[in-house]
């Protein structure tokens, strides 16, 4: 099979997978009405709105020290960060008044299936299907509160793959991806890689033409991160040096919506292979030898530590 010929992730097999979305009490929190200042605190700015944190769905505690979670707190957006295929990317800050506590997210805002330039629908619907009737039957049909239950359940799978990943992250050390600090209907979001105090993005591993020892540092780091994600289960599933950020000196993986289950989807072993073959023909291309980053070695070896013969 032909990579452009692959299928979107599928879900089957007997078991619940890992990422399934039936029933997920996600898609339960829609964006409510922003709620109103108490009668004794001023009201927002117009271009401020109180933070949204005591609506939505969190991330996986505990919480970080520098995340801002007071109900005092007013999200800033500060403008786009970047814009996708099925959601752009805002740059918000997220500030208590009168105070120095704030931090920089990162809202993650996924189209509905009428406004986004690339469609997964019809395996995404084969594979995350919800229990009740009425809400399939709107799926398949596109009908205007179909298409936003099935942008909703984009967001919902990427906040459950990244909660699952930051806990694995926190503690092997071995792979990293953004914190994802809340879930709110369709928009997700995230810790803000990057400088903080410029409000400039970490670069994808795209833009960066590394040297010799850096690049051969983070083609060890990507091992280790495929690793811990087979060992769990795992493949990217659309992995490129365009959902890769650097940081600091660290890959952060980013980018998590079709995260693949290697064993229960039928096409894993195939999503996971293209993956490593995307991946290994950038790091040959800059200069490592293609004895180090041999696809058929590393995704055999993936296989097997993700239980797959």
């Amino acid at each position: 099979m032909r990579e452009h010929d692959l299928p979107a992730p599928q879900r089957r097999g007997r078991g619940r997978s890992r990422f399934d979305d039936d029933e997920t009490p996600f898609l339960t929190y829609g964006r409510q009405p922003a709620r109103t200042a108490p009668e004794d605190e001023p009201g927002p700015e117009p271009e401020d709105d109180w933070s949204s944190w005591d609506q939505a769905v969190h991330g996986p505690e505990p919480h970080p020290r520098w995340l801002v979670t007071e109900l005092a707190a007013r999200d800033t957006d500060l403008g786009v960060l970047k814009t996708g295929k099925e959601a752009d990317v805002h740059l918000v800050r997220r500030a208590v008044p009168d105070t120095d506590r704030s931090c920089l997210l990162a809202a993650k805002r996924y189209r509905d299936a009428q406004h986004r330039l690339f469609h997964r629908d019809a395996g995404y619907l084969e594979g995350r299907r919800v229990r009740r009737s009425r809400e399939n039957r709107a799926m398949a049909g596109r009908t205007a509160f179909g298409r936003q239950m099935i942008a909703g359940q984009w967001a919902a799978a990427e906040f459950a793959a990244l909660s699952r990943l930051w806990e694995i992250g926190a503690e092997s050390g071995r792979i990293a991806v953004p914190y994802p600090v809340q879930l709110l209907g369709t928009e997700l979001m995230l810790e803000f890689v990057g400088d903080p105090d410029e409000g400039t993005a970490a670069p994808r591993l795209a833009q960066l033409r590394p040297d010799p020892a850096p690049l051969r540092s983070l083609w060890e780091q990507l091992v280790d991160a495929l690793v811990v994600l087979a060992r769990a289960g795992y493949a990217h599933g659309d992995l490129s040096p365009y959902n890769l950020l650097v940081h600091a000196g660290r890959l952060v993986m980013i980018d998590l919506p079709q995260v693949v289950d290697v064993v229960a989807n039928p096409q894993g072993p195939e999503f996971l292979a293209r993956d490593v073959r995307v991946m290994a023909t950038w790091f040959t291309a800059r200069g490592l030898p293609a004895a180090d980053t041999d696809p058929a070695t590393l995704t055999g070896l993936l296989l097997r530590e993700a239980g797959v013969r």
